[in-house]
């Protein structure tokens, strides 16, 4: 297996980063360690016991400190379950599943299992996006509503960032900070503590690095449930007019936000998301 760490120091600082995060919660949370094939995994749970689950799947190089600013608002009419993807740096296993199998479902199975959910609303932000459609595609009748944020393996991926990201580098130029606005799309002041916590995670983090598996026409068509996918259309990761286009064809009846002049990260959307998820 692949170390997700550059070292160990690397991995104490990021998750002393992390249990800072966890500290300042905005709401009371309880944080549960739930068993499964790939290890344990460990979820945020925010939220009245008895309110509507809500299962939230952060993107890659992340942790749950993702949904900090939106935990609030979500948690007020839902239980949220924040699961910490393993294999990424939060606090949940290191081993990775295969990608395009049935691993990470498998895996999900168990995550929701060990909650004690038999069918919940699924979010999902860029690999967690990927992997709530993979999910909602293979197990359609668990999952209520589904809200992807600029997900992958839906429009094409692309590559033109890194050439101009590998190039500074090659030229003894790279600046961390800069290349972390460039693939996030964070470039106002107000997301300054964000990119902190980006730089620090990738100068001590391998994140994956395969190319996402890309859904069929078919795989999407699976997608019966209400769908709600928003993504900005200056993403230098993904062709989000592509995603738009392809969820359109294929779920007519999903709602699709291509929003302009945002990134990669999709920010301010707290309450549309909740919208949508309110909406009966």
């Amino acid at each position: 297996m692949t170390a997700i760490y550059k070292s160990e120091a690397g991995a104490a600082a990021i998750q002393d980063r992390y249990r800072e995060v966890l500290r300042a919660w905005p709401v009371p949370a309880d944080e549960l360690h739930i068993p499964t094939r790939e290890g344990d995994t460990f979820v945020l749970a925010s939220g009245p016991a008895d309110a509507p689950p809500l299962v939230l799947l952060h993107g890659s190089g992340s942790n749950s400190s993702t949904w900090r600013g939106d935990i609030a608002s979500w948690a007020t009419h839902f239980r949220v379950y924040a699961v910490d993807i393993v294999g990424e740096p939060g606090g949940s296993a290191r081993s990775r599943p295969v990608l395009g199998t049935d691993g990470v479902s498998l895996w999900l199975d168990d995550v929701v299992d060990g909650l004690g959910l038999s069918s919940f609303a699924l979010t999902g932000m860029s690999l967690g996006g990927w992997m709530a459609t993979d999910y909602a595609t293979r197990r359609p009748e668990r999952v209520t509503r589904l809200a992807l944020l600029c997900p992958g393996g839906i429009g094409k991926q692309k590559y033109g960032w890194l050439l101009k990201e590998i190039l500074p580098r090659l030229l003894g130029r790279h600046d961390a900070r800069r290349s972390a606005s460039t693939v996030t799309g964070l470039t106002e002041p107000e997301f300054a503590t964000v990119l902190d916590d980006v730089v620090l995670i990738f100068e001590h983090f391998n994140p994956r690095r395969e190319k996402l598996p890309r859904f069929t026409d078919a795989e999407l068509q699976r997608l019966t449930m209400p769908v709600l996918v928003m993504v900005g259309d200056q993403d230098v990761m993904m062709d989000s007019v592509d995603t738009a286009r392809r969820i359109r064809a294929n779920i007519p009846a999903a709602r699709v936000n291509l929003l302009p002049g945002m990134g990669h990260a999709v920010t301010g959307q707290t309450e549309t998301v909740l919208k949508f998820l309110l909406d009966s």
